[in-house]
């Protein structure tokens, strides 16, 4: 299968091309920021560089882990957000499909409120920020115009080379003796990245499309998350401040019982994704592997 990976540089997109290697795909990534020597820079909002692209390729399907997934920083700039999580991607879906290429999409569960989760595919969504209605607009949108997997997704970590995930947040802050917020209310699946890219690739390759929620097995709050993280990489956890997110000053609102139920990709999928425990102790193993440099985790 030929594929191309739009924001290869990503965790989720890193995750992405070695799981797709490691299946011997013929994946071609791309990237704003060239960060490693196989993937190719170009930004996903120049649409004639992004056709001359799809046109060299060819591919067989198209990932899309970009995007601009900063909720707060969505608030601050929704021009911004929608260009990058709802016009850029669905223009290149549009081209896609007319190569004849798939297209996954990745979602999250800020299209929902956060009253009753967890949330399964038919669950009515009612986002409460900015991120989150452009993400469900996004996934209104794509069936319209090509053959598309919306995969929903949220509180992703593991290796990544910018280090910008929760797990890379806490190591840092508290690797520096500081002390850290984390809400005690915002209930989530943590899900780990390098099962999500073996669960992704793995619908590529049965040409799986719909919606489908891939979410780690395990709902639980993002501070009891933060106490896994420093049990597994022996960090000091009284560094950890617990708080409600009424006392964070976030400036976009939060879903706090949410989650999203995984049941169907579990039943369908030979692909398991793991709870928090052994995703991070895995990640642990990776970062070790690379030399201790945690940006090298797949070396």
């Amino acid at each position: 299968m030929k594929v191309l990976v739009i924001g290869a540089a990503g965790q989720v997109g890193g995750a992405l091309m070695e799981a797709l290697r490691r299946r011997g795909h013929q994946t071609t990534g791309i990237d704003r920021l060239a960060l490693s020597p196989d993937i190719l820079q170009a930004d996903a909002s120049n649409a004639l560089r992004m056709r001359a692209l799809l046109e060299e390729t060819m591919p067989d399907w198209v990932f899309y882990p970009a995007g601009f997934s900063w909720v707060d920083g969505c608030e601050r700039d929704p021009l911004l957000s929608y260009n990058s999580n709802v016009k850029w991607p669905v223009d290149i879906a549009t081209v896609a499909g007319e190569f004849g290429a798939g297209f996954t999409y990745y979602s999250s569960e800020y299209i929902f409120d956060g009253r009753q989760g967890p949330y399964t595919e038919e669950a009515k969504p009612n986002p409460l920020n900015v991120y989150g209605r452009h993400k469900l607009e996004t996934e209104q949108s794509l069936p319209l115009v090509t053959r598309t997997l919306i995969v929903r997704t949220t509180v992703v970590y593991g290796p990544e080379i910018k280090r910008k995930n929760f797990v890379y947040q806490v190591l840092d802050r508290l690797s520096r003796n500081e002390p850290m917020p984390v809400p005690s209310d915002q209930v989530s699946s943590p899900t780990y990245n390098v099962d999500l890219a073996q669960a992704c690739v793995e619908c590529a390759e049965r040409g799986i499309v719909g919606t489908l929620n891939l979410a780690g097995p395990d709902r639980i709050d993002r501070y009891t998350f933060a106490l896994r993280i420093c049990e597994v990489f022996h960090l000091d956890s009284a560094l950890l401040v617990s708080k409600p997110s009424s006392e964070l000053g976030q400036e976009a609102t939060r879903p706090l019982n949410a989650g999203l139920d995984s049941s169907k990709a579990y039943q369908s999928l030979q692909t398991r994704l793991r709870g928090v425990r052994e995703g991070l102790e895995d990640m642990k193993k990776l970062m070790e592997r690379g030399g201790g440099n945690a940006a090298s985790g797949f070396s």
